[in-house]
């Protein structure tokens, strides 16, 4: 499976790419913006995508928003500190697998990204 890793954090990013290469992932890109991320993902198409939901740029919505218009096939896993119904469930109308709330725990993000597969 291929991941794209977005978050604005090049820690939270290391972690990441670090946990899910442990698991046989292959990590093809990151960002640290919503710009770029929906460029890589046109590019690069991946399996998967982990998108944070606050960025510099915009937020995971406004990505997650872009990449349905284009008509992007990758599963998005939203990654964030903010846990409101509301949010988690816009995200979730607009096509995210899973909506996962910080702090990071490597092994329930595993096993979220094994649900999604």
């Amino acid at each position: 499976m291929k991941v794209l890793i977005v978050d604005d954090s090049r820690y939270i990013r290391n972690t990441i790419r670090s946990t899910l290469e442990q698991h046989g992932y292959e990590i093809i890109g990151e960002a640290g913006n919503g710009e770029k991320a929906i460029d890589l993902a046109i590019k690069l198409e991946p399996d998967i995508i982990t998108l944070d939901y606050i960025l510099p740029d915009m937020t995971g919505i406004d990505v997650l928003k872009a990449l349905k218009q284009r008509k992007n096939k990758s599963l998005v896993l939203i990654i964030s500190t903010l846990g409101q119904q509301s949010t988690q469930q816009e995200a979730l109308d607009l096509g995210a697998k899973h909506y996962f709330i910080k702090p990071l725990d490597h092994h329930k993000l595993v096993s979220i990204i094994k649900t999604m597969e």
